[in-house]
């Protein structure tokens, strides 16, 4: 496993880390989850991502119960605040950033998260305020650094406004956004920005969601046990299993085999070869799952290969 220092921190991660969205918060029993965590220290992985939202603190939980075991220093852990926990508990007020963390903390069943970060931008919160509390949870030890996911441009240069002179805000180091084969759109604006300011990607969704692996095929259903097939786990899944897409990734296969490489191997690959990226988030529900998707790290693709991929890929390309 090869690992990349994490923004302007001192941080290093590897360069595959193990999400926990679908899989952690129900979509998996703590006996599987648990096999999957130890695959992923076998496998060299350091880095566990996870958010309050998943499950509802269901996959927090589950992580906290499963990484007692570990040394905490063994491990670098992530989680995230911003969508509804309930009715009156949503978004990025200073309140809620006190609140959602200290009963994240309690979940995960440590004193502190290595990245604390803001799920979505709160457009009914002022940044100012949403920064201010960020800060406090760091001066306070909670948590050793920020980070967002999904934010516009213009939103992360005004929150790096902040930083600087008397009333200076915690730097973010991180962004997570979907990034992909098939869903490019952080190239254009997000990834410049950062590489400029010093702020690392952790993408999500590397492998489509599991359609990068080429086991959905055009007109035929899923395989049973697949994400797509299981109803607690295919919410997102929907828009990326359009025949034309199946399709396109299906013209990938011969040049993954060309390359030497395992669709898993080849999709993430792609995104790691982006230095602005430092890890590559993957869920799992199998360890040797995690073992498949880690092997990834270190290949490098070629001029041709990286070439026949957009040849193969074509305009179903989000951009």
């Amino acid at each position: 496993m090869n690992f990349r220092k994490l923004g302007s921190s001192g941080i290093e991660v590897s360069e595959v880390s193990l999400g926990s969205w679908l899989t952690y918060s129900g979509g998996v029993e703590r006996e599987q989850a648990s096999a999957c965590v130890k695959a992923a220290f076998d496998a060299g992985i350091n880095f566990i991502d996870t958010a309050n939202v998943y499950g509802r603190g269901a996959s927090e939980t589950l992580l906290g119960e499963v990484l007692s075991g570990y040394e905490r220093s063994d491990y670098v852990l992530a989680t995230k605040v911003y969508f509804e926990m309930s009715p009156t508990d949503r978004g990025l007020s200073a309140a809620q950033i006190h609140k959602q963390i200290d009963a994240s903390l309690q979940r995960l069943q440590t004193d502190y998260v290595d990245l604390y970060q803001c799920h979505r931008y709160d457009e009914k919160t002022p940044l100012e305020e949403t920064m201010g509390a960020l800060t406090e949870v760091v001066q306070a030890g909670k948590a050793r650094h920020i980070g967002f996911s999904e934010w516009p441009a213009e939103k992360i240069e005004e929150s790096l406004a902040r930083v600087g002179g008397s009333q200076s805000k915690e730097r973010f180091i991180s962004s997570q956004p979907q990034y992909s084969m098939l869903w490019r759109s952080p190239e254009k604006e997000v990834i410049p920005l950062c590489e400029r300011e010093g702020i690392s990607q952790i993408v999500w969704s590397p492998l489509g969601q599991g359609v990068l692996t080429g086991k959905y095929l055009p007109g035929t259903q899923p395989p049973a046990g697949s994400r797509a097939a299981s109803d607690s786990m295919n919410t997102f899944i929907g828009q990326l299993m359009d025949d034309r897409v199946l399709e396109a990734v299906q013209r990938l296969l011969p040049v993954a085999e060309q390359a030497g490489l395992t669709m898993p191997q080849m999709a993430l690959a792609w995104v790691l070869r982006q230095p602005n990226v430092a890890s590559a988030i993957v869920g799992a529900s199998r360890p040797e799952q995690v073992h498949a998707n880690a092997s990834a790290s270190g290949v490098t693709l070629s001029a041709d290969t990286l070439a026949a991929i957009d040849e193969a890929l074509g305009d179903v390309v989000v951009r």
